[in-house]
């Protein structure tokens, strides 16, 4: 009975697993490269795959071959005792080097390849990575964004990985990557986008208590749209509409798309493929009340709320020009906040405000709700307030 039991426990615990092996739907997959970094890589992956499935065979049959070869048998006389053979022993040295030559010619020829400079048309990129975000810079056009990566269809682009503290790895499993980011020194990747989608971004290195919370989205875009996102992010926010209660049930969707504007060629959070949706619970026990934000007193409480002014940490276009922490010039028209962990939207950034490090443990950002441990912070109504402000920054 016990027995039975167990085999039935674990036939249920491997269903689904050998189910979500069949799934087709694998959209962080590296097998699938689309960039010609991701097909170098993917093509020296089964040079090596296949080399070593090959040798795995012969050696196995080597083996099978001895065992049964030279098994016991009763009555067989004893075997003679031999002290060596030189010659076997210089040829099953030889062949693993021969074999490890071989592979050395394309591991070598793609190394050279993935490390060589990008074109002189290149699209520059510089990425630093923070504990637990990222920065993005585009030094060629004079924009800096965070945690949302936009790239042309089409165009290769160059990305210097820096690093603002620990040690980080920049990748994008079907792009491209993976590639450290170190202290004191700038690492480079290439790759050209070849079709417009959404992707998931990571950090593919420890890096620190919320590492696997330090995540990104690349929207690969046609050409016209790059440039006319460009332009939106040149200029300054564009208001948006009213944001809705910061306590709201219906926020935990992900946020409406903003209404048509031709400067503001953002990717809008109901469109996105479900692979890319940040859909992070929110903790127990946190809350807001239903109350309705105002962006005008956001807008004043951004630059001199307590116990610390949000200009202290943030850089917005026109307003404040700190580097600390995120850019928010635009942050309203992204469609996740917390590096990818929740939607851009009333309750969650109203949430995010109130207590960062509950949201996203290990966040450098203080706790602004007031609380036992922070008499001064601000009140529900204050923090919707900032939320409204920062959501109609489109």
């Amino acid at each position: 009975m016990i027995r039975a039991l167990r085999w039935r426990t674990h036939t249920a615990a491997a269903l689904p697993a050998a189910l979500a092996a069949c799934s087709s739907h694998v959209p962080n997959t590296t097998l699938s490269p689309q960039t010609e970094f991701g097909r170098d890589i993917d093509a020296l992956f089964d040079i090596l795959l296949f080399a070593g499935v090959a040798v795995l065979v012969l050696v196995t049959l080597a083996l099978l071959f001895v065992i049964v070869r030279y098994r016991h048998r009763a009555g067989a006389p004893e075997p003679k005792a031999i002290h060596g053979n030189a010659v076997l022993e210089i040829v099953w040295t030889l062949i693993p080097a021969v074999i490890l030559a071989i592979i050395a010619v394309p591991t070598v020829r793609t190394i050279f390849r993935t490390q060589a400079e990008a074109g002189p048309n290149a699209l520059q990129v510089e990425v630093v990575g923070h504990q637990w975000w990222w920065e993005f810079r585009y030094p060629q056009y004079g924009v800096v964004t965070a945690n949302e990566l936009y790239l042309p269809v089409g165009r290769t682009v160059n990305f210097a990985l820096m690093t603002a503290d620990v040690v980080h790895s920049f990748w994008i499993p079907q792009l491209g990557g993976k590639r450290d980011l170190v202290s004191n020194d700038t690492n480079h990747v290439w790759f050209t986008p070849e079709s417009a989608f959404a992707w998931n971004g990571f950090c593919a290195e420890f890096c620190g208590s919320s590492h696997a919370n330090m995540r990104f989205r690349v929207f690969t875009v046609p050409p016209e749209q790059f440039e006319r996102w460009i332009a939106h992010q040149q200029s300054p926010p564009v208001l948006g509409a009213a944001a809705p209660p910061a306590g709201a049930i219906d926020t935990l969707a992900p946020a409406p798309p903003a209404p048509p504007q031709a400067t503001a060629p953002t990717v809008v959070a109901d469109s996105l493929p479900e692979h890319v949706r940040a859909a992070t619970p929110i903790p127990a026990g946190l809350r807001m009340s239903n109350v309705r934000g105002d962006a005008a007193r956001g807008a004043q409480l951004f630059m001199r709320a307590t116990p610390m002014p949000c200009a202290a940490c943030h850089a917005i276009q026109g307003v404040a020009a700190s580097i600390v922490g995120p850019n928010l010039t635009h942050v309203g028209s992204r469609t996740s906040i917390g590096a990818g962990l929740f939607p851009t939207d009333a309750r969650h950034l109203a949430l995010w405000i109130k207590d960062s490090p509950a949201m996203k443990p290990g966040s450098k950002m203080p706790a602004f709700g007031k609380s036992a441990q922070i008499p001064a912070g601000l009140d529900d109504q204050q923090i919707a307030d900032l939320a409204a402000y920062l959501l109609s920054l489109k």
